[in-house]
């Protein structure tokens, strides 16, 4: 991983951290994770989408909007359908990092549940 620190003036990091928060809010919704999940693979229309995902076309619509003003997706029109793909694929990286976190925090305390349960059974 490379490091920008000393490569960047007090302005360019300011902006640099601000587009970082603004990127982590496409982070901040499930169902913008599960879409960017459905869309590592190849770009899907959002009819597409909102079938894999089991949701109606105007829940999803909102969060393609968002996702790409943010520049996380990129859309192409082909008729009328709009096609939508990841801009970066490079973003997954973060993505599945964060995942990783989470689902060995959930081992974590999935083993803890159970060292305590054996505890509280060999008390009684």
């Amino acid at each position: 991983m490379c490091s920008l620190q000393g490569r960047m003036d007090d302005h360019e990091a300011r902006v640099l951290f601000e587009r970082h928060a603004e990127m982590c809010k496409v982070f901040s919704h499930a169902s913008r994770l599960m879409i960017l999940h459905v869309l590592r693979e190849r770009e899907m229309t959002v009819a597409a989408i909102a079938e894999k995902l089991g949701v109606v076309l105007g829940t999803v619509s909102p969060h393609l909007l968002m996702m790409k003003q943010r520049g996380v997706l990129l859309s192409r029109k082909q008729g009328n359908q709009v096609f939508y793909r990841l801009a970066n694929p490079k973003m997954l990286l973060a993505f599945d990092l964060i995942r990783e976190i989470l689902h060995e925090q959930m081992q974590q305390e999935i083993l803890l549940a159970k060292k305590l349960e054996q505890k509280q059974a060999t008390i009684k």
